[in-house]
C-alpha cells in the first residue's frame, strides 16, 4: 500500500465527523459548481461529483435540490476559494482550503487562530509545495477486479488503487480528475464519492504533548464556517 492508502486510513474517521459541517461544506460546493457550470447535473460534471458526495454523507435529496435552486438565484452571493498556508507549533506545515464570501473576515479569523496557538500564517507558496495535490474516487467493488481496474486506469493517470470496506479507491494527480471521471461514467461504473486531497510528502512524528498543541490549532481552524478542508504534515 502507498501513501494515499495510509493518508486515507488516518483521516477516515475525522473527514466527515461533524455532519452539520459536512452539509455546510457541500452546500458551498453546490453553489460554486452551479455558478461555474449551471444547474443541470447532466451538463455539469463538477455538480455531478458534488451531488455524489452529498449522497455519500446522507444529505437529504430535498436539501440538495434546495441548494441547487438557491445557487441558481442571481441574488445568491459568490463564494471564492482561498488557500491559506502556515505552520503550527513544532514545525508542522498546514494547508487550509476555504470557500468565503468575505475574504477580509476569513483572513482575520485564520490569522487569529495561528496567533492564539503559537503558529504562524505564511505567504502564498510557503508550504503548498510540501503536499501532493491529488484527486480520488470511491466506487463499488461489486463485480470489479481491482487489479484489472488499476491496469486500465493507469492510462487515465491513476497512480494507486486499493480496496477497503467502503469500496475501491482510485488516487491520481489533481489534473487527472476529469479524465478518470469521464472514463468511469462511460463504463457506467457508479461513483460513490470523489474529491481532492493534499497529501504531505513528509510527515513529522510528535510526542503526546506536542501533538496536543497542534490539535488545539487544528480544532479552531476546522470549526470555522469558511473552512472546507485542513491538511497537515503531523504523523497520525
Amino acid at each position: 500500500m502507498g501513501r494515499a492508502f495510509e493518508f486515507r486510513k488516518a483521516r477516515k474517521m475525522k473527514r466527515w465527523a461533524a455532519m452539520s459541517k459536512a452539509f455546510t461544506r457541500i452546500g458551498k460546493d453546490i453553489v460554486m459548481a452551479v455558478k461555474e457550470g449551471g444547474p443541470d447535473p447532466d451538463a455539469n460534471s463538477k455538480l455531478r461529483a458534488v451531488i455524489q458526495n452529498a449522497k455519500a454523507v446522507n444529505m437529504p435529496k430535498d436539501n440538495i435540490e434546495r441548494a441547487i435552486k438557491r445557487a441558481s438565484d442571481k441574488s445568491q452571493g459568490d463564494y471564492k476559494e482561498v488557500l491559506f498556508e502556515g505552520y503550527a507549533p513544532h514545525g508542522i506545515a498546514i494547508l487550509i482550503e476555504t470557500a468565503t464570501d468575505n475574504n477580509t473576515r476569513t483572513v482575520a479569523n485564520i490569522r487569529s487562530y495561528f496567533n492564539k496557538c503559537n503558529g504562524s500564517l505564511g505567504t502564498s507558496g510557503s508550504v503548498e509545495f510540501m503536499f501532493d495535490h491529488t484527486c480520488s474516487f470511491t466506487i463499488s467493488d461489486d463485480g470489479i477486479d481491482p487489479e484489472e481496474l488499476e491496469l486500465e486506469m493507469i492510462d487515465f493517470g491513476a497512480e494507486e488503487v486499493f480496496v477497503d470496506e467502503d469500496g475501491i479507491h482510485i488516487y491520481a494527480p489533481f489534473e487527472n480528475f476529469g479524465a478518470i471521471q469521464k472514463e468511469l461514467e462511460s463504463r457506467e461504473i457508479e461513483i460513490i464519492s470523489s474529491g481532492f486531497d493534499r497529501i504531505p510528502q513528509v510527515t513529522k512524528e510528535l510526542n503526546e504533548e506536542e501533538a496536543a498543541d497542534v490539535e488545539k490549532l487544528l480544532e479552531k481552524i476546522e470549526e470555522d464556517d469558511d473552512v472546507q478542508n485542513v491538511f497537515h504534515s503531523m504523523q497520525e
